[in-house]
């Protein structure tokens, strides 16, 4: 599965959630408090985004993007559901009358 994100270096904290309207489409925005030299914001985000859909850091490789802030990653063999958290986590949940969460990723 490929997921398009948008990554925001030098945050305050790490952050996965939210939409940003791309080149290709809708991206998930994964903010980190890397900063972007030497590929350590996309290192960051890669981590980020494997802990916010909960797949090893292993499973989640970048395919391009590697000097933009517009990245393609990919989930090697995405668990059932995968997909809808996607989703969730860029869109909002989908039930109507609530508003979209953009939970936290804890430290490690």
């Amino acid at each position: 599965m490929v997921i398009a994100v948008r990554v925001r270096p030098g945050a305050s904290r790490i952050q996965v959630g939210g939409v940003y309207a791309g080149p290709g489409g809708p991206a998930l925005v994964v903010a980190v408090t890397a900063p972007a030299v030497d590929g350590r914001a996309t290192e960051a985000a890669r981590k980020a985004l494997a802990a916010a859909l909960g797949v090893r850091p292993a499973a989640v490789r970048l395919r391009s993007g590697a000097a933009s802030r517009d990245k393609l990653f990919e989930v090697d063999d995405p668990p059932a559901g995968l997909g809808d958290r996607v989703r969730d986590l860029r869109d909002g949940p989908a039930a109507p009358g609530t508003a979209p969460q953009n939970p936290p990723v804890p430290s490690r």
